[in-house]
């Protein structure tokens, strides 16, 4: 038996033992509920986080010891064998993860549990993409098309919500958009969404893919063997039905499997991609409608119109960081006339009182619009006089969105799921790793500063900044 099935066996046991569900007790261990299944499936994890569940195994797993809450005892249920289980040693075997010790961990934005409960239980999508709507009143159309990037695509929810604006403002000019996107899941979410689109506005051109910041508007790597080894996909979309380019779209779900396989970085430990990947949906009955907006293989046209960067990078990178590789080759592909609106999370905010109730000396918010603006302009001031840096005033800059929750749930007995759901917002938006998260989550602590923050505000809410680029016309 190797390392990882030992492992997964001492959990198995565990459960067998207390009577509890493998997802609970991931959530308890690992603040993960599908912790057991992903390992599993041969999921990435730490060494830290195998000695913490091994520790909580130890804390709540001996036999006569008091049962953890929520279960029926120690022993084993009825009817379900008492597995002997493996006391777990400061000496022991090779770990699961033995193999991944030279490794960094996965970003923190690569846990989807955290990621998906955050967007469905909080508005800061529908409110982004409000944003986004305004910023539509102020674009003049030069054809052949509507030219649009989104600089991190996400599950599509702000992309899809702000082509429904484009689609009522503009309805019979051509669409070209570009959405980059590392993660498989969020390609394949965002792709779920576009069939109605294709139906509503068939004079659309939409290409997703997974190229960097400085290379994605242009769809070509920098690197000459990254470039030879580009996956360009065409894809013409028969028929005229939602469903028939639903089904059309489904199909590609092998092809889209191999073109974003992903690495992680030694340096950061974000995930990089094994094969640089385009994949073009266009409606082949516009076919010839689009010829000038479908793009060619090194010859793609990298300006736009709209560019949408809805939280590009990581609150706590440097600020050098975040103008050299994000927003400075992002607002090089502003066309004249063109605008770019970078939203990023500000703090100062409920969510964050939360955080600094267990941390108390964290604010992991490090810089302003004004701070990034400045670098900008430093950086591309001299080489690009024809940009212009907006900062605007608070009151529109800086933009409030909330947790979803009823008006009767947050009072004197606030249920558990509505504090698991805001502790997932206010740990997703401070973006705490799961490492300084396991040693919080042993107690109910964490819990309890939950409590007091929702029932201090009545209710959850973040606060998001903002700021726009412009490029004048010639």
């Amino acid at each position: 038996m190797d390392g990882t099935q030992q492992f997964i066996g001492e959990i198995e046991a565990f459960c067998a033992r207390q009577g509890m569900a493998e997802s609970t007790f991931g959530f308890r261990a690992a603040n993960d509920g599908k912790f057991v299944s992903r390992l599993r499936n041969g999921r990435r994890v730490t060494t830290a986080t195998v000695d913490k569940v091994r520790a909580f195994i130890a804390a709540h797993g001996q036999s006569g010891g008091d049962a953890l809450p929520g279960t029926p005892g120690n022993g084993a249920p009825e009817g379900v064998a008492d597995v002997p289980m493996k006391a777990p040693t400061t000496t022991r075997g090779p770990s699961p993860l033995s193999a991944l010790e030279k490794q960094r961990a996965f970003r923190f934005y690569d846990n989807r549990q955290k990621y998906l409960l955050f967007v469905h239980t909080c508005g800061e999508k529908w409110v982004v993409a409000d944003r986004v709507g305004m910023e539509l009143a102020h674009l003049q159309v030069t054809p052949p098309a509507l030219r649009v990037f989104d600089a991190g695509m996400g599950d599509g929810t702000v992309l899809i919500r702000a082509l429904r604006q484009m689609h009522r403002r503009f309805p019979t000019v051509p669409f070209y958009v570009v959405a980059k996107e590392i993660s498989l899941e969020d390609v394949r979410l965002s792709l779920e969404k576009m069939p109605d689109r294709f139906f509503e506005h068939p004079a659309m051109v939409f290409v997703v893919t997974n190229l960097y910041y400085s290379e994605a508007p242009s769809l070509m790597p920098r690197n000459v063997s990254a470039a030879a080894s580009l996956n360009w996909r065409e894809v013409a979309l028969s028929g005229n039905t939602a469903h028939e380019f639903e089904r059309q779209i489904t199909e590609l779900q092998h092809e889209l499997a191999e073109g974003w396989k992903v690495h992680a970085s030694g340096k950061t430990g974000n995930p990089l991609y094994d094969r640089p990947s385009v994949l073009i949906l266009y409606r082949e009955d516009h076919k010839v409608l689009l010829d000038q907006v479908i793009p060619r293989p090194g010859q793609a046209r990298g300006q736009y119109d709209l560019i949408i960067a809805s939280q590009p990078f990581r609150a706590r990178m440097p600020l050098a960081f975040k103008v050299d590789k994000v927003l400075k080759p992002l607002a090089e592909a502003l066309a004249p006339g063109g605008r770019m609106l970078t939203v990023y999370s500000h703090g100062r905010d409920p969510g964050l009182r939360i955080i600094q109730r267990i941390w108390p000396n964290e604010n992991p918010f490090l810089h302003d619009r004004h701070q990034l603006l400045h670098h900008m302009k430093e950086k591309l001031g001299r080489q690009h006089r024809d940009l212009t840096f907006k900062a605007y005033a608070d009151k529109r800059a800086i933009f409030r969105y909330q947790m979803h929750t009823l008006p009767t749930e947050i009072g004197d007995n606030i249920g558990t799921s509505t504090l698991l759901a805001a502790w997932n917002a206010a740990i997703y938006v401070a973006q705490i790793e799961d490492e300084r998260l396991q040693d919080v989550m042993g107690d109910l602590r964490y819990l309890q500063a939950t409590r007091d923050v929702l029932q201090e505000f009545g209710g959850l809410w973040f606060l998001d900044e903002s700021f726009v680029v412009t490029r004048r016309r010639h």
